[in-house]
Formats: C-alpha cells, structure tokens, sequence
C-alpha cells in the first residue's frame, strides 16, 4: 500500500512518477524498497490517467455496508421481541393478581 501512496505523492507534487522517484520516496519514509513492487507498479501505471480514476472515485457513491444493515434490523427485531417479552410479562402479572384477588373473596 505504501507504494500506491508514494505514487500518489509524487503525482500530488506534480513529479513523474518512475521508478527512481518512487525508490526515493519510499526510502526517505523509512520503508524498505522492493524493487520488482515498484517496477510492477511503475509499469501499470504508465498508460492511466491518475487525475481521471480519482475523479471516477470520489463521484461513485458509497453504499452502506450489507453486515451494517443486517445488524440494526437485527437490534430492532430484538427492540421488538423485548417489548413484547416486557408487555406479556405484564399480563402474566395482572393474571396473577386477580386470581390472588380471586382467593381472597372466594
């Protein structure tokens, strides 16, 4: 990843981005330089135009995460079950107290 961001940096500073301006880079970041990741990356990036992909980027819109969705249905399903756990509970309770009322007249 780092030498997609060295290349990014050469590209933000209006320099050519070959292999020797990468390797340059990335040494003075302190990264240790591989040089077939940097022929392979120079190499893919000769024929593409840097400015038009992150136009295309920034304008895609970004979608919520499925996992994301599924787990706030997931919190109201269990929101939902609560309460209905909570409110039959409180018919339990009221049976409860009439039949113990029930006893008391009977």
């Amino acid at each position: 990843m780092e030498y997609v961001y060295g290349a990014m940096l050469l590209h933000a500073a209006g320099k050519e981005i070959n292999e020797e301006n990468l390797k340059k880079v990335l040494e003075a970041a302190g990264i240790e330089v591989d040089e077939a990741k940097i022929k392979a990356l120079t190499s893919s990036l000769e024929e593409i135009n840097i400015d038009e992909v992150i136009s295309k980027a920034t304008a895609m819109p970004v979608a919520v995460a499925p996992a994301a969705e599924a787990k706030a249905e997931e919190k109201k399903e269990e929101k939902k079950e609560e309460k209905k756990e909570k409110e039959e509970k409180e018919e339990v309770s009221e049976e409860e107290i009439a039949a113990g009322l029930g006893a008391l007249f009977g």
